[in-house]
């Protein structure tokens, strides 16, 4: 094992982060412990709860594992790992917002996220408020007396558009808000929210994490004076996590920083090449010199996942279809961060000051671990497709 002490690189850290095999006999992987009942030796050490494990739902050497190592790629205090990403949103939320609070989210949310908030957030009394996502420290005029929770995602959902963080959680600190970020899209390989003002960094290890596109998990990870009231509000809520599902996903983040590093390079050439290609009119990848974020994503993070979207030069439902329906390597589905490609087209419906100004179909484009050359002729039918298209 290599000595924690010592200045080590990411994928170094990775293979040994979240177990000591001198804990399980020499095995390289901690077990995958299956359980609700957990034995105790007298009924004086039943009634005081007197060991480190009491029953499933509270943890097993399993989820210990995937919950140390996720602490320290985070630099958090505690992480808790419910069933998916969207119950990695919901359960902070839940934490931290009572009847008759204001809630700031930002307007280029995850869908699924907004939908939550629509519905049993303000059916529980919870006042939402979208704000734009360029707001930065104007966010301080939104803020109320009554704010508790400030909800961040960046870049944003599906149209990438960056956020100044830690400016928005100063002003949110400011007014006594909790900051929260959803940091899917970076992971904290490219970004650790905690190090730059936010209080709970939320994630769908569904994605990047798990990386094979057959697991759903969710991680939440709080900082010091946050992670109490996050941690019961798990327990109360028993929103765990199964154990062959945190098994998977610990396993997942052994090859992340390899996998992440391909997804980077292959996306980034892509969408360079993209910009050039007619028929596209804009490419929104926070990486690029072109995107109106770039700064903010040079000063504050360190690298870029493998999903960006187009958008087409026109035409509507019939050219956006024609383009996908011509990709071969490209699935059709939902979700990212699997090693294949997959492209949707992007619904902004549900904006209310984030609708942005496009000139066609937006398509979201998740860049897998196929050869850039395969993808890249893909791409080429694709648009060679939606160019015969008049609509």
């Amino acid at each position: 094992m290599p000595n924690p002490d010592q200045k080590t690189g990411v994928n170094t850290r990775l293979a040994h982060m979240g177990n000591d095999p001198r804990d399980f006999h020499g095995f390289v992987n901690p077990p995958v412990v299956h359980a609700s009942t957990v034995l105790f030796p007298d009924a004086a050490t039943m009634a005081l709860r007197n060991q480190k494990y009491t029953y499933g739902t509270r943890g097993t050497p399993t989820t210990d594992a995937l919950c140390a190592a996720i602490d320290e790629l985070e630099g958090s205090a505690g992480t808790i790992l419910v069933p998916s990403g969207l119950a990695a949103v919901t359960v902070p939320l839940l934490a931290f917002l009572s009847a008759g609070d204001h809630a700031l989210i930002v307007d280029s949310v995850y869908h699924p996220t907004r939908r939550f908030a629509d519905t049993m957030l303000k059916r529980l009394g919870v006042e939402i408020t979208y704000y734009d996502p360029h707001v930065g420290a104007g966010i301080a005029a939104l803020m109320k007396p009554n704010t508790k929770v400030v909800f961040t995602e960046a870049p944003g959902s599906n149209t990438f558009e960056m956020q100044d963080i830690p400016a928005i959680a100063e002003a949110a600190h400011a007014g006594g808000a909790v900051v929260m970020m959803d940091n899917t899209w970076a992971t904290p390989l490219y970004f650790r929210p905690l190090d730059h003002g936010v209080d709970v960094s939320i994630h769908a290890a569904t994605k990047y994490p798990a990386g094979h596109s057959d697991v759903l998990l969710g991680t939440v990870s709080a900082n010091t004076a946050c992670w109490e009231p996050l941690h019961e509000t798990f327990l109360t809520l028993g929103c765990c996590a199964a154990p062959d599902d945190v098994y998977q996903v610990l396993r997942g983040l052994r090859t992340m920083g390899v996998r992440l590093d391909r997804h980077q390079k292959s996306a980034l050439s892509l969408a360079r090449w993209l910009e050039g290609q007619p028929g596209v009119s804009q490419v929104l990848h926070p990486a690029l010199e072109s995107h109106p974020g770039h700064a903010i994503w040079k000063r504050d993070f360190s690298g870029a996942s493998g999903i960006f979207s187009i958008v087409l030069d026109g035409g509507g439902t019939k050219k956006a279809h024609a383009f996908l329906d011509a990709l071969n390597i490209f699935g059709l589905g939902y979700s990212w961060g699997g090693y294949e490609c997959l492209a949707v087209r992007v619904w902004l419906g549900d904006r209310t000051v984030a609708k942005g100004d496009y000139e066609g179909p937006v398509l979201r484009l998740q860049i897998g671990l196929e050869d850039v050359e395969d993808i890249q002729a893909d791409l080429t039918r694709a648009l060679a497709a939606a160019a015969k298209v008049e609509d």
